[in-house]
């Protein structure tokens, strides 16, 4: 099976992409300094995050700014992340960020939760700190989603020089959390009653999550990331999940070393797509719109080392059934793919004076 899905993904990497362009690419934003991702309101303004620590917003247009912003640790891979909304903005107006905050010694992904008033962040609160803190830029993971019941999972990175504490259910790096709505631990994560276990782990053994998506019909969480030198993953999460890093992994060690002879490992959860080489996939969506029909339940993944988009075909029954680039007109690194309220297809490109691209039938 595990040479199976390595030897399709590595033929579908490079597969031709669609050859009619039936589709518009429209830019919507630019000179971004590095967007990481977007939130769309329900007045049609669309929230916008800078890995430099500025939340902007698109109003029909126009861009503008919203003041407020918690502080981040802008460096490296470090800064502001994530944006979502509460399930019930248009009641309550809450907004949650996710960033990189401390200091070269000592920092961590947060999470901070605020009441969005006109452009401005109102009562903001860090509900949540990734510990322990650790002493490098790189791997803070930062992708969240909110769930049916309310609670709200992230991503955390192993922080690269710690990746055994993806292993320990003692450490925060190397998972995926899961809280409440206030920052609480709901009373079913699956290692509250674990004597040293951190109560906010829902799964376990990840490396450099970058993407995370709740698929609404079918219940699934999908979530991304990457490996070291080859195998980058796409997995579908389950509470109290191992996924493997570093025991299992298609990857090698940036030097070329062997990390593990393991690809797969008892007990632990394998992908259902294995890249190699590494694309370094980025956002995640899981397509559910009006625009695009033949796509229902599709993934759509930027990627950052082979700079493209491409949808992984997901079949019924959640089987992945074929890979495919898509629109190869942009050809720039993709930090995040998002499916607009319409059905639109919104993408942000990770440079220093970078884009939001809006892409829709024609």
């Amino acid at each position: 099976m595990k040479k199976h899905l390595l030897a399709a993904a590595a033929a579908l990497l490079f597969a031709a992409p669609a050859v009619a362009a039936d589709y518009t690419i429209a830019t919507m934003a630019t000179g971004l300094n590095h967007p990481w991702s977007m939130a769309f309101l329900p007045d049609g303004r669309v929230l916008i995050t800078e890995r430099s620590g500025q939340l902007r917003v698109l109003d029909h247009g126009k861009l503008g700014s919203i003041s407020g912003v918690p502080a981040v640790y802008a460096k490296s891979q470090g800064g502001l992340f994530d944006v979502v909304l509460h399930p019930k903005f248009a009641q309550n107006g809450l907004i949650y960020l996710s960033y990189a905050a401390g200091t070269p010694a000592a920092n961590a992904t947060h999470i901070a939760r605020a009441k969005l008033v006109g452009n401005a962040l109102t009562e903001v609160k860090v509900i949540f700190t990734v510990t322990p803190t650790k002493n490098t830029p790189v791997h803070y993971g930062g992708r969240m989603v909110f769930l049916p019941d309310g609670t709200l999972l992230m991503t955390v990175g192993d922080g690269f020089d710690f990746r055994e504490q993806a292993q320990k259910l003692d450490s925060g790096l190397g998972k995926i959390i899961r809280i409440t709505d206030s920052g609480g631990i709901p009373a079913d994560n699956p290692f509250v009653n674990k004597p040293g276990a951190q109560k906010a782990t829902w799964s376990y053994g990840h490396r450099n999550e970058q993407g995370l998506a709740f698929d609404s019909v079918t219940g699934r969480v999908y979530e991304s990331e990457h490996g070291p030198r080859g195998g980058d993953e796409i997995n579908i999460i389950a509470r109290a999940a191992n996924y493997g890093w570093p025991v299992a992994t298609h990857g090698i060690d940036y030097s070329g070393a062997t990390i593990t002879p393991y690809t797969t490992y008892p007990g632990m959860k394998d992908p259902i797509v294995v890249w190699v080489p590494s694309i370094a996939p980025s956002g995640l969506a899981v397509y559910r719109g009006a625009m695009f029909k033949d796509w229902q339940g599709d993934l759509i993944t930027g990627a950052l080392a082979i700079p493209q988009v491409r949808r992984i075909d997901i079949d019924a029954a959640g089987k992945v059934v074929g890979e495919q680039r898509i629109f190869p007109e942009i050809t720039q690194r993709v930090r995040d793919v998002r499916v607009a309220p319409d059905g639109a297809i919104w993408i942000s490109t990770d440079e220093d004076s970078g884009k939001v691209l809006r892409v829709t039938p024609k």
